[in-house]
């Protein structure tokens, strides 16, 4: 009878650790799986220790990581860019995110593979600002943003930049081009 209970209790401590697991994949205004708002970008390291970390604008005399970083698995698939405030300061807080892999997501699915029918019938669309070769989409009440490629547009809205560009421009199948979180950190970095 013990050992029925001893192993009923083992179980379910299995199966509460497991459930408890956050997705590494999934996207918030807070966090980026195991990242969270007010990192260091030192601590890059040690999250995602499996994985290969690319030093963009590496400083030989560095010990840590500082300034941007790409994320790769091992097996090679680009994973996301990370940037911080600040370059050359391995303090510097975690601000900028770029998504290069599909299966970053928020919990309502938005990923780099979905349309732009898939922002719209899941957020609501804050701002919509133009450069000269893409269209920025900002979302409400998010940090995250997208950026379609002028390409997607129709023809007469793709070559002017001064245009002004609503919702109803875009085409429903136009593609992401770029998927990024941008944190509010300035309260943060005030705390400090």
């Amino acid at each position: 009878m013990i050992k029925k209970i001893f192993f009923i209790v083992i179980a379910t401590f299995l199966f509460v650790q497991c459930a408890e697991e956050k997705d590494p994949f999934l996207i918030s205004n807070t966090a980026v799986g195991e990242l969270t708002i007010g990192m260091k970008i030192k601590q890059v390291d040690s999250i995602f220790a499996q994985d290969s970390i690319v030093k963009l604008y590496a400083r030989n005399d560095a010990f840590s990581t500082q300034g941007e970083v790409e994320i790769y698995e091992k097996g090679g698939n680009r994973l996301m860019l990370i940037s911080p405030r600040g370059n050359n300061d391995p303090d510097a807080l975690i601000s900028n995110f770029q998504f290069y892999d599909a299966r970053y997501k928020t919990d309502k699915g938005l990923n780099l593979s979905s349309t732009f029918k898939d922002v719209k019938a899941n957020y609501e669309i804050a701002n919509i600002e133009t450069t000269l070769s893409t269209v920025v989409v900002f979302l409400k009440d998010s940090d995250i943003f997208i950026n379609i490629d002028k390409k997607e547009l129709p023809e007469n809205f793709r070559y002017n930049p001064n245009l002004v560009i609503d919702v109803t421009n875009i085409p429903d199948e136009a593609k992401i081009k770029y998927f990024m979180l941008s944190w509010k950190i300035d309260d943060l970095e005030e705390k400090e």
